[in-house]
């Protein structure tokens, strides 16, 4: 048996440099209401949101995979699918991309708490 040990150096450059997002995600906090078929509808936070998904605080789990219905305010029902979710936040991706003047409407609403500068 050889005990030599052979190193080497590798250079690596990630695959993509922009990151996995199509379109840049703002930090939000507004209501919104979620439906996942019938009538069970219930409240809901929007934490992030891009032209293409939101990040969600839920009251009740959510399965990946899953068409869910989310009514946003201003705009109302927006067809989602959950692609992620751990406990009581999920991630979905909208079935088509909001319109610019719809997004910025919905961060206008944003009522994070600010700090006064």
């Amino acid at each position: 048996m050889n005990d030599k040990s052979v190193m080497f150096a590798a250079e690596f450059e990630p695959a993509m440099v922009g990151g996995r997002r199509r379109s840049p995600r703002a930090p939000v906090s507004f209501d919104a209401r979620l439906g996942r078929g019938g009538l069970d509808r219930a409240l809901c936070r929007v934490v992030d949101l891009s032209i293409h998904g939101a990040r969600l605080q839920t009251y009740s789990s959510m399965k990946p995979g899953s068409m869910i219905w989310l009514t946003l305010p201003l705009v109302g029902p927006v067809a989602a699918k959950i692609v992620w979710s751990d406990d009581f936040v999920a991630g979905c991706e909208f079935q088509s991309p909001l319109d610019q003047a719809s997004y910025d409407a919905l961060l206008d609403l944003d009522q994070s708490p600010r700090s006064m500068s």
